[in-house]
C-alpha cells in the first residue's frame, strides 16, 4: 500500500469514513496524473482505464483529498476546480500570468532556509507553506512590448 493510500485511509477513518474501492480508483488515477487537473478530467482518465466510477463520486471524493492534505487548489486564474496532487511533491512556488493565465512552478529550495529563519525568529510553527507569484510571462511583456 502506498503511503499517500494508508494517510488517505487514515484520514477517512477519523471522520468514520471508509476507503472504498471507488475513493481507492481516484485516490490511484489523481497520483498518476503529473499536471494540474479538473474533475471531469480525473474522470475521462478513469473511463479511459475503463473504470465505471461517476461523475458525481468524483466531485465527492476531491474535497476529502483536500482536506486530506493530499491535493490544493491550482493557481490558474479563472481555472475554477482545479488541483494538483502534492503530497510526496517538492513544495514549490506557483508563477502565475495574469494575462494569459499560464502557470510555471519552481523549487522552494533556496527560499526555504529564509522562511526557517524567519519562523524562528516569530516562534512560529510553519505547517504548510505556500507560494505565489502574480505577473506578466515573458511572453506577454515581449507582446506588450511589441504593441508599443
Amino acid at each position: 500500500m502506498e503511503d499517500y493510500t494508508k494517510l488517505f485511509d487514515t484520514y477517512l477513518n477519523s471522520r468514520k469514513m471508509k476507503l472504498t474501492a471507488s475513493r481507492r480508483l481516484i485516490l490511484e488515477a489523481v497520483f498518476s496524473l503529473h499536471e494540474h487537473f479538473d474533475a471531469e478530467q480525473l474522470h475521462q482518465v478513469l473511463r479511459s482505464a475503463s473504470q465505471d466510477i461517476s461523475l458525481a463520486t468524483v466531485y465527492r471524493t476531491l474535497p476529502l483529498l483536500l482536506q486530506a492534505g493530499l491535493i490544493q487548489p491550482s493557481p490558474r486564474p479563472g481555472a475554477r476546480g482545479m488541483y494538483e496532487h502534492i503530497w510526496g511533491h517538492p513544495r514549490h512556488a506557483h508563477w502565475v500570468c495574469v494575462r494569459c493565465g499560464a502557470v510555471q512552478e519552481t523549487p522552494l529550495d533556496s527560499v526555504d532556509p529564509i522562511l526557517a529563519r524567519e519562523a524562528r525568529n516569530l516562534k512560529f510553527e510553519t505547517q504548510e507553506t505556500s507560494v505565489e507569484v502574480k505577473g506578466l510571462c515573458w511572453k506577454c511583456q515581449n507582446s506588450a512590448n511589441d504593441s508599443q
